[in-house]
C-alpha cells in the first residue's frame, strides 16, 4: 500500500493577517505586527502545531494605494524580517525561518551574507522568498525616479539567484579546521572565489561567512506570470502562489513542476504552498458568519473601488444591499476576473456590499467551515495534486489562528496527513528537500 502523502504547513506573517480587516476584529491584537511579544507567542504556537515555516514576506515601500484606503490597513508596515526573525530565532528551535528578500533591490553579496547568518543562528531553518519586488514606489527609495521594467527585473532575478548560490559555496563543509595545536584556522584550498562577471552582476566573493548550515537555505519563490514560473522551475524549493480555485490550481501545479522537469530537476524537490485564509468555526454556518463580520469591517469606500477593478467596470452606483446587476457589461479588463465574481455571487447569494467587502479585505482562496470539513477540502487539493500543503492565512490574531493549531491541526494529525512530530530539525528536512552539493568542491 502506498504511502500517505502528508500537508507541508506554513503561516503568512507579514503582517500577521492579510486581511485589511484583521486588526479591528473583536478580540484582535490591534498592534500585533510591531509587537514582539505577541510574534513570540504566535511562533511557539505554530512550532507547537508543527508548522513546517513562519513566513515573513516584505515591501520596500508604503504600498501605492488611495489614500483613503491607506489609512485603514494594518498590511502598510511592519518589521523587518531578518531582525524580527533573528529574534525569533532564539525562543524557538524547529519551525523555519523564511523571508522575503528583493532581487531588484539589493545586492547579492548582502543577500548571501544574511541568509547564511540566519541559517547558522538558527541551525539551518533558513528560507529565501526571491521577489522581483512589484510595487513600482520601490524604487523611489532606492535612487530612481521610475521602477525597473518586468522583464528585466527576472533577467537581474534569475543571474542573482546564480550569484547567491554560488556564494554560499565560497567553502567546503569541511574547510575550517579550527586546529588549535597546529595554528591552522581553515584550509585555503577549500576556499571558492566566485568571480563572477554577468549581463547584470559583478561579484567577486568568496562570502566572508561559512556555508549555511542547509548548504543553501530552502529557496521559495512568488511570481505567477510567465517569467516568475520559468524562475520557479529553474529555482524554487517552495512555491508561495495564489490560485483561485482547484482547476487552477491543478494546471499551475502542473505547469510549475513540468518546467522543472523540463530543465533537469526531481519534480519532488519543489513544493507548491498555495495561499489560503483559513476560517473555523463550530458549523459552516458559523464560521461563514465569521467572514461576513470580518469583511465588514473593511470600509466601504475603498471595498467598493476593489470590486470595481475586478468587474472592469464602475459599480460604485450599484444598490448595495441589492444582488449584483445582471447587465453589467463586458469590458477590456480581465475576463477570469469578472467571472470570477460572478460565480462567486451567485454561489453565496451575496449582495454588492457583501461582495465588496470581500475583495476589498481579502479576496484569494479561503477554505471556510468546521475542522472536519477544511480537513476534507485540503485533503482533495493534496490528491488532487494541486497543492502539496498550503501558506495558511490567518482572519484575525490570535483566536484564528489557534482555530488552526488548537482544532484544525489535530483533525489533519488523526487523518494521517500531518506530522505530529517534527522527523527532523533543518527545514529542508521539514520540507523532504535534499541538502544541495556544493558546485566547487565535491
Amino acid at each position: 500500500m502506498p504511502e500517505q502523502k502528508q500537508l507541508h504547513l506554513t503561516a503568512f506573517m507579514r503582517p500577521v493577517s492579510l486581511h485589511t480587516g484583521a486588526w479591528r476584529y473583536p478580540g484582535s491584537y490591534p498592534d500585533a505586527n510591531f509587537n514582539l511579544s505577541h510574534l513570540k507567542s504566535f511562533i511557539q504556537k505554530l512550532e507547537a502545531a508543527k508548522f513546517d515555516a513562519f513566513f515573513m514576506a516584505d515591501h520596500l515601500a508604503v504600498l501605492n494605494m488611495p489614500v483613503e484606503a491607506l489609512k485603514r490597513s494594518h498590511t502598510v508596515t511592519s518589521f523587518e524580517p531578518f531582525t524580527l526573525l533573528s529574534a525569533l530565532s532564539v525562543v524557538t528551535e524547529k519551525i523555519g525561518l523564511a523571508a522575503t528578500a528583493s532581487t531588484t533591490y539589493d545586492e547579492p553579496y548582502h543577500i548571501a551574507r544574511r541568509f547564511a547568518s540566519l541559517d547558522h543562528l538558527s541551525n539551518g531553518r533558513a528560507a529565501w522568498n526571491i521577489v522581483t519586488t512589484g510595487n513600482p514606489e520601490s524604487a523611489k527609495n532606492f535612487g530612481l525616479d521610475e521602477h525597473v521594467q518586468h522583464s528585466d527585473r527576472y533577467k537581474r532575478a534569475r543571474e542573482f539567484y546564480d550569484v547567491v548560490t554560488g556564494l554560499w559555496d565560497s567553502f567546503a563543509d569541511d574547510a575550517f579546521l579550527r586546529d588549535q595545536e597546529s595554528g591552522v584556522y581553515f584550509d585555503p584550498g577549500k576556499m571558492h572565489v566566485l568571480d563572477h562577471r554577468g549581463e547584470e552582476l559583478k561579484v567577486r566573493g568568496p562570502l566572508n561567512i561559512a556555508r549555511p548550515v542547509q548548504g543553501w537555505p530552502v529557496i521559495v519563490q512568488a511570481g505567477q506570470s510567465e517569467p516568475g514560473r520559468q524562475l520557479a522551475g529553474e529555482t524554487a524549493e517552495a512555491v508561495f502562489c495564489s490560485p483561485r480555485d482547484l482547476d487552477a490550481a491543478r494546471a499551475l501545479y502542473a505547469d510549475i513542476k513540468g518546467r522543472a522537469v523540463a530543465v533537469g530537476r526531481e519534480r519532488d524537490h519543489l513544493r507548491i504552498l498555495p495561499a489560503a485564509l483559513v476560517v473555523i468555526g463550530d458549523s459552516v454556518e458559523e464560521a461563514r458568519a465569521k467572514r461576513l463580520e470580518l469583511d465588514r469591517l473593511v470600509h466601504y469606500d475603498s471595498a467598493i473601488a476593489s470590486l470595481s477593478v475586478a468587474l472592469g467596470t464602475d459599480a460604485a452606483g450599484f444598490e448595495p444591499d441589492a444582488p449584483l446587476p445582471v447587465d453589467i457589461p463586458e469590458t477590456n479588463a480581465s475576463k477570469t476576473s469578472r467571472e470570477s465574481v460572478l460565480r462567486l455571487a451567485e454561489a453565496e447569494n451575496l449582495t454588492v456590499r457583501q461582495l465588496a467587502l470581500r475583495y476589498g479585505g481579502y479576496s484569494g482562496l479561503a477554505f471556510v467551515g468546521t475542522p472536519d470539513t477544511v480537513a476534507d477540502e485540503m485533503s482533495v487539493w493534496l490528491r488532487e495534486e494541486a497543492a502539496d500543503g498550503f501558506t495558511v492565512v490567518f482572519p484575525f490574531l490570535p483566536q484564528g489562528l489557534d482555530d488552526v493549531v488548537q482544532r484544525l491541526v489535530p483533525v489533519l494529525q488523526e487523518r494521517g496527513v500531518f506530522r505530529k512530530e517534527y522527523q527532523g530539525s533543518t527545514l529542508r528536512e521539514h520540507l523532504g528537500l535534499p541538502r544541495p552539493g556544493n558546485r566547487f568542491f565535491s
